[in-house]
């Protein structure tokens, strides 16, 4: 297993420069205990608008808030000593303008303690994000599947196939040049994600994207199989928590059933 074990807080700045270098380890994490457990092993820890579905039952990301935002990144960073911090912009608190976008990322940098904002688009959020990098705010992309888009994109569809893969690498190069210091590749096709990677400046993190990009991405809660009901093709479970969980909350509630626990060892006696 490889671990980093450097202290150094990493900074948007370093991962920029990691392009073509050693691939870029990154996770989701939503609160304090996750973090701390991803920060000595990954380079940047995502706090995703995915924490609605994920640890709020929420059936798409949409309903997220800003306020929720904030919540989960202040966690977050209590756990982080290495990795950098980056906190998604949720939907309706950026895609109006560039202003809108720079006071909805300030409040997230002032509130959490966080270094970098993500926010979805390509070409159309191109100049937000030269706004918001000529104002002091780290931001990394997001193209190809972007689930704030899902109702205009009809479904969780895999992106840039065929003709569409012009409109997809025209997003990856505008983010590029706007000055994010890395995108994110959602659900594109592996030749795509290839061809991406090696025209753009900044470096591609993949989550479902092939082997190709700079970096990889998952959400942590997926990779270590705390649900079972669904499986996306691009996750690869690592653990089968969920299972382990339900495992262990069976065999608590019997022994407190048949009055086994509390035992004596988890008892206190009388004083002396």
């Amino acid at each position: 297993m490889s671990v980093n074990v450097s202290q150094k807080t990493l900074t948007a700045t370093d991962i920029r420069l990691r392009k073509g270098g050693e691939p870029l380890v990154c996770l989701t994490a939503y609160t304090t205990p996750i973090a701390k457990l991803v920060d000595a092993h990954c380079d940047v820890a995502l706090v995703g608008d995915s924490v609605g579905m994920v640890l709020h039952g929420l059936p798409s990301t949409l309903s997220v808030t800003l306020d929720m935002m904030i919540l989960h990144g202040k966690a977050v960073v209590r756990g982080l000593s290495h990795a950098l911090c980056v906190v998604d912009l949720p939907f309706g608190t950026y895609e109006e303008s560039p202003e809108q976008a720079f006071r909805s990322a300030a409040r997230i940098l002032a509130e959490t303690g966080a270094a970098a904002v993500k926010l979805e688009g390509g070409v159309h959020m191109a100049t937000t994000i030269d706004f918001l990098v000529r104002r002091g705010v780290p931001v990394m992309g997001h193209i190809g599947l972007t689930p704030q888009s899902v109702n205009t994109l009809g479904g969780y569809k895999v992106q840039g196939r065929d003709a569409d893969a012009e409109r997809v690498l025209a997003d990856a190069c505008a983010v590029s040049e706007a000055g994010a210091f890395a995108v994110v590749l959602e659900k594109i096709s592996q030749s795509l994600a290839k061809q991406i990677t090696s025209s753009i400046a900044c470096p591609t993190i993949g989550i479902g994207a092939g082997p190709d990009c700079d970096g990889q991405i998952l959400v942590v809660d997926d990779m270590l199989g705390m649900f079972s009901d669904f499986r996306p093709k691009f996750v690869k479970r690592y653990a089968d928590l969920a299972a382990q969980a339900e495992t262990a909350v069976s065999a608590y509630a019997e022994e407190v059933r048949r009055r086994k626990f509390p035992s004596k060892d988890h008892s206190f006696g009388d004083l002396a």
